[in-house]
C-alpha cells in the first residue's frame, strides 16, 4: 500500500515538472502567518495574504476544495474554487504537501474564517502520506523516533519545544543581569571532571590521541575564575555513558555558573530566587506536580542535613559507620545494590532512600567528604563539606559548591577518586594534573551552580525523553 501511493506521487512530481512547475522551489511567499489572520481578522478582513504551510485535511466536494493549512503559529482554511486555481491541476496536491496560497480573508456561510485562494503553489511535494490515527497513538518509541510526525500531528508536542527555549532563555536573562559572563568551553577533554560519571570515548585524529566528551562543564570554568574572571556561566551539552529512564539521558544540556569571593551560603538564596524567576517567567506560576508531589517554589525552602537525615531515618552514623554497616543497612532495607561499590557509593544508594519521598523545595545540606571530592571542608568540622543540592519531588536538581581551591588537598581527593577509578569504578573521577596546577598558580574563593535540564522536565512533569526534540535512540535497522 506504501508503495503505491509513493510511486502515485512520484508520477505527479513528474508531471508537475513536465508543466515546468518545480516541486521543490528554493523560496516560498509568505506575507501572513495562519494565527494573526484567525487571532486579528478585523485587520485582515477583505485583504489579500499570502500563507505557506502543510496541508493537513483536503476536502474536494467538485467545484469548491476546503482544505486546512497549517505552520508554525496555527491552521487556518483554504477556500479554493477549483475554476480559480489556473496554473496547476489541483488533483496534484496531496495531504502532507506545503504549499503556498494567496487570496482574500474572508468568513465562509459557516462564519469559518479562511482565505479564499486564487493562486495555489506547491512548493514541496510529499511522498509518504502522512499518518491517519497518530494521535491516538501510545508506543513512545514509536513517537520519539519519528517526533517530526508526533510535532506535525500534535502541535501541543511541538509547544514543548518552544517552552523550553524560553525556560533557557529565562535562565540566561537571570544570569546576565545579575553581571555573570558567559562564557564556552571545549566538548573534547583529555581528561573529564566535575561529578561522578562514565564518560565517551572518541578520538582525535590531527592530534593523534583519545579524547573524553565532558560530563560536566566544573573544571574549564573554574579555570576561568583562576584567569580572573569574577562571575561566569555557561549553556551547553554534556554527554554521560549511563543508562536511559525517566530521569535520565546521555546527552543533554545543563548550565553551571562559579562566582569569585563568595561561598555557598551566598549561592543558595541566589538560586532559589532564579528557580523562582523561570517559574514565573515561563510558566506564569510557582507551584508544579511531578510524580504525584506538589511542590511550590515560592515557599520557604526547608535545610535538610544529610548525615542527620539519615541517621534520624536508619539509626546510622555514615561518618563513623563502616563499610559493612552501611551494606548490612542496605539489605535489612531490601535495596538491591552491587556489594562490590564503594562506601560513598552504597552511602549515596542509602540517601535516596530517603529523598524519593521529599516533596521540597529542599536545600540537602552538610554532606560528608567522602561524597563530595571537588567540595571545600567546612573550617569547624574536615568531615564535612560547604555544599548543596535542590530537592524537588524526591530528586535532585541542582548542586553547588563553596568550591575546592587548595592544591594539596584537591590532588589528594583526586588521588583517592584515581584509586577507586583503577578498582573498578567506571564513574570516579579522573586524576587532571592540569587542573592541580592551575590551582597551584592560585584561585581565589568561588562557589559553583549545575542545574540539567531536567528541571524543565519536573516543570513539564513528563519524563525527561518527551521533553527532549531528538532523544538517542537505538538505531533502527531496515530495508531501503
Amino acid at each position: 500500500m506504501l508503495e503505491t501511493i509513493v510511486a502515485e506521487r512520484r508520477q505527479k512530481i513528474d508531471q508537475l515538472r513536465a508543466s515546468g512547475i518545480s516541486p521543490y522551489p528554493s523560496k516560498a511567499k509568505r506575507t501572513a502567518y495562519c494565527k494573526d489572520i484567525s487571532e486579528k481578522y478585523d485587520q485582515f478582513e477583505g485583504k489579500e495574504v499570502t500563507v505557506a504551510g502543510r496541508i493537513l485535511a483536503w476536502r474536494d466536494i467538485g467545484k469548491l476544495i476546503f482544505a486546512s493549512l497549517i505552520d508554525f503559529s496555527g491552521r487556518v482554511q483554504l477556500f479554493i474554487r477549483v475554476a480559480d486555481i489556473t496554473n496547476f491541476d489541483l488533483k496534484l496536491v496531496d495531504i502532507g504537501d506545503f504549499v503556498s496560497a494567496t487570496g482574500i480573508v474572508i468568513k465562509t456561510r459557516t462564519g469559518e474564517i479562511s482565505v479564499e485562494v486564487k493562486e495555489l503553489t506547491i512548493v514541496s511535494k510529499s511522498l509518504r502520506p502522512l499518518p491517519e490515527k497518530w494521535s491516538g497513538i501510545q508506543d513512545v518509541e514509536v513517537r520519539l523516533r519519528k517526533r517530526y510526525l508526533d510535532m506535525t500531528m500534535n502541535p501541543e508536542v511541538r509547544d514543548i519545544f518552544v517552552k523550553k527555549g524560553n525556560f533557557w532563555r529565562a535562565m540566561r536573562d537571570y544570569m546576565l543581569r545579575n553581571d555573570f559572563v558567559e562564557v564556552r568551553t571545549p566538548v573534547l577533554e583529555h581528561t573529564t571532571g566535575g561529578a561522578d560519571a562514565n564518560p565517551f570515548e572518541t578520538y582525535h585524529k590531527a592530534l593523534d590521541t583519545k579524547f573524553y566528551l565532558r560530563i560536566s562543564l566544573e573544571l574549564p570554568l573554574k579555570k576561568a575564575i583562576g584567569a580572573g574572571f569574577d562571575k561566569v556561566f555557561e549553556i551547553g551539552p554534556v554527554f554521560r555513558n549511563e543508562g536511559i529512564d525517566d530521569e535520565h539521558l546521555q546527552d543533554y544540556d545543563m548550565m553551571e555558573f562559579y562566582w569569585a569571593y563568595e561561598n555557598y551560603e551566598t549561592a543558595m538564596p541566589f538560586v532559589q530566587e532564579m528557580y523562582r524567576y523561570i517559574a514565573k517567567e515561563v510558566f506564569g506560576k510557582t507551584e508544579f506536580v511531578r510524580n504525584g508531589m506538589t511542590f511550590d517554589l515560592a515557599k520557604d525552602w526547608e535545610k535538610i542535613d544529610y548525615v542527620g537525615v539519615i541517621k534520624k531515618h536508619f539509626d546510622i552514623d555514615v561518618l563513623t559507620a563502616s563499610h559493612d554497616d552501611v551494606k548490612n543497612k542496605l539489605d535489612s532495607l531490601h535495596v538491591k545494590f552491587d556489594p562490590s561499590r564503594t562506601k560513598h557509593r552504597l552511602v549515596d544508594l542509602l540517601f535516596k532512600q530517603i529523598r524519593k519521598d521529599i516533596v521540597g523545595p529542599a536545600f540537602l545540606i552538610n554532606q560528608p567528604k567522602f561524597v563530595s571530592p571537588l567540595a571545600k571542608s567546612k573550617s569547624d568540622n574536615p568531615e564535612i563539606t560547604e555544599r548543596y543540592q535542590i530537592l524537588i519531588a524526591g530528586s535532585e536538581m541542582g548542586n553547588g559548591y563553596s568550591e575546592l581551591n587548595d592544591p594539596e588537598d584537591q590532588l589528594n581527593r583526586f588521588l583517592e577518586q584515581q584509586k577507586m577509578r583503577d578498582s573498578g569504578d567506571d564513574e570516579a573521577q579522573m586524576l587532571d594534573y592540569d587542573f592541580i596546577e592551575m590551582l597551584e598558580y592560585g584561585m581565589p574563593p568561588v562557589t559553583g551552580f549545575g542545574v540539567s535540564e531536567r528541571l524543565f522536565s519536573y516543570m513539564m512533569d513528563m519524563p525527561i525523553r518527551m521533553t527532549t526534540m531528538f532523544p538517542q535512540m537505538k538505531k533502527e535497522e531496515r530495508e531501503s
